[in-house]
Order: structure tokens, then sequence, then C-alpha cells
């Protein structure tokens, strides 16, 4: 599918809607989606790609379809398919088993906005990556009418109360806790951050799933906040 264009949003927002009852048809769409993008920039065809915090590996499953060499690093066991493969890594984000320039991709798709601190987190992405190499964060921010994950949009009128309704709605617990394993990340923070550093250039800044324009959303301040819905940043390691 083209991106970007209203015919692959309107595809990824009905699996998205779909998630919870067919989690496999989605992700596996969203992995082709995910993989192309970076075919834009870089061949997968025989290169290093490394997933960080990717889960049951879909994503990873994708970048070896395409011939590339993926290795899917995850730090809590229980996310994981059942029948991991070799090069299944069950391993912290902040502090990964590598040596630095390790890959010529390091990818990692809707983590930031779970981690406590984003800014030690892309920095292990940075230091795992050759110089010239490309590195992919993907994340949902806070302001994002999906910010609240589950419990979303109802975030915007406050964590507490939102986790609350799902679970008298649902009858189970929610799965996410703001300030424990839920973070309010911001695109325009996580934009001067990521200008600020002298180890990266940033090829690309962009809603992942806007039809239209999908720069130039993120260029406008406080209007990115609500609707980017999900930040993505193409980055290049400096030499």
């Amino acid at each position: 599918m083209r991106d970007p264009s209203f015919r692959r949003s309107l595809t990824l927002f009905r699996a998205f809607l779909r998630e919870q009852d067919d989690p496999h048809t989605a992700y596996e769409l969203l992995a082709r989606d995910a993989a192309d993008q970076i075919e834009r920039h870089v061949r997968l065809d025989g290169r290093i790609v490394l997933d960080v915090g990717g889960g049951r590996g879909y994503f990873t499953r994708e970048f070896r379809r395409r011939g590339a060499h993926g290795y899917l690093f995850e730090p809590d066991p229980a996310e994981l398919a059942p029948d991991r493969r070799a090069g299944t890594v069950v391993a912290d984000g902040y502090l990964l088993p590598l040596a630095d320039g390790a890959a010529d991709v390091c990818f990692s798709s809707n983590v930031l906005e779970h981690v406590r601190d984003p800014a030690t987190f892309l920095s292990e992405l940075v230091r795992v990556t050759r110089p010239g190499g490309l590195i992919y964060v993907s994340f949902t921010n806070w302001l994002s009418p999906w910010g609240g994950h589950e419990w979303a949009p109802w975030h915007y009128l406050g964590a507490e109360r939102a986790r609350a309704r799902y679970e008298r709605r649902t009858g189970r617990a929610a799965k996410h806790r703001l300030g424990e394993n839920l973070f309010a990340i911001g695109v325009g923070p996580t934009l001067r951050h990521v200008r600020e550093r002298g180890d990266v250039e940033i090829v690309s800044a962009r809603s992942r799933y806007w039809p239209v324009f999908p720069g130039a959303v993120t260029r406008v301040p406080v209007l990115r906040e609500f609707a980017t819905w999900n930040l993505l940043l193409l980055l290049r390691r400096c030499p």
C-alpha cells in the first residue's frame, strides 16, 4: 500500500479495531507496513536487524522473511511467543548484550511510551547501531487519542479515572498503569531531545499513520500532541 494514503490508513485503522479479537492479523499487517517503511531507506536482505521490545516477534519474523538476520530482544518472557526461535533474547532495552555498532538497523515499535527513561533507552539503541545505520523508533504519545491504550480516550479525563472505568466496564484488570508501565511521553520534548543529540541525524519525523502530509503535523506545536497519534522517527547514526 502506498504510504501515505487514505487506503493505507483506513486499512491499518480497521485492523487496530480488531486487535483484541485478532491480534495476529493486526500485527502481521503492521509488521509488513513497518518493513516497507524501512526498505525505502535500506534494503533488509542480508542486514543485521534488532527488534527491541518486539514481544511475540511479528516484526522480527517479517524482517527475516525479507532476508534480514533478525534478532528479537524482549525483557518480559511472558510476552514472547510459545514457539520462540533462535535469535530471541530475554534482555532489557536499557542494557542490550551487544557490542557497539552491532546492527545495521535497530527497530523499536511502540515501546518508548512504556519506559521510564526514554533518553537512556534511545541512547542504547544508538549505541548498538553501526555508524551510518538506521534507527526506527515509533511510539504512541500520551495526548494522542490512543495515548491511554486500552482505556483511551478516557485518559483525557485522568488516568486513574479512565483505568477504573475500563475495569468496571470489562470486569478485568487493565494491563497498563500510568507511572508504572505507561508514561506520559510527548512529541515536542522527544523531538527536541533528538535534535540536541550529536550522535544521530533525523531522516524523518512524521506521523506513522496520518494519510496526508504526515511530516507537517509534527511541526505544529500543541496540535502535534493530539494529531500525530503515533510519532515515527527514522534516525541515522552519525559517523
